[in-house]
């Protein structure tokens, strides 16, 4: 990473970035409060293998905007749903039920801003085993 003195920019290159992989899923976080002092953004690219999703949840104190870069996304938001393809987006605020499924036949790659990054509490509140989220998709995709 590279910085200005003042700690008012910061170039990130893609070797650089925080990995965290989980199953059937990479995150590669570019921009987190504890990556870059001052900042109040979360900013991640987010892969999704096939079949793999961020299953219901919300995020009781962030805001966050999608935007999908490649593959296709079932895009939820409370019992609303819609596809996404590459150059889509999708706005949600704090406290929403929302969730993304990878529906198509090649990875699902994305990125998202959530802010601010500064709030007390949970990021983020899985809610897939509750009512009515547990049975609003019949079709979920299994955990792999």
């Amino acid at each position: 990473m590279s910085t200005n003195s003042e700690g008012t920019w910061r170039f990130i290159s893609f070797a650089e970035a925080e990995v965290e992989r989980l199953p059937g899923k990479t995150h590669h976080w570019y921009c987190k409060p504890d990556r870059v002092p001052g900042c109040d953004l979360l900013f991640v690219h987010a892969s999704l293998s096939l079949g793999q999703a961020h299953r219901f949840h919300y995020h009781p104190n962030l805001e966050e905007i999608l935007y999908i870069l490649s593959g296709t996304a079932e895009q939820w938001a409370e019992s609303s749903k819609k596809i996404l393809k590459p150059g889509d987006s999708f706005y949600v605020s704090k406290g929403v039920v929302h969730a993304t499924f990878n529906i198509g036949n090649e990875p699902l790659d994305f990125l998202a801003i959530l802010s601010p990054a500064h709030k007390p509490g949970p990021i983020t509140v899985e809610v897939s085993d509750q009512e009515p989220w547990k049975n609003l998709r019949p079709e979920a995709i299994p955990e792999r």
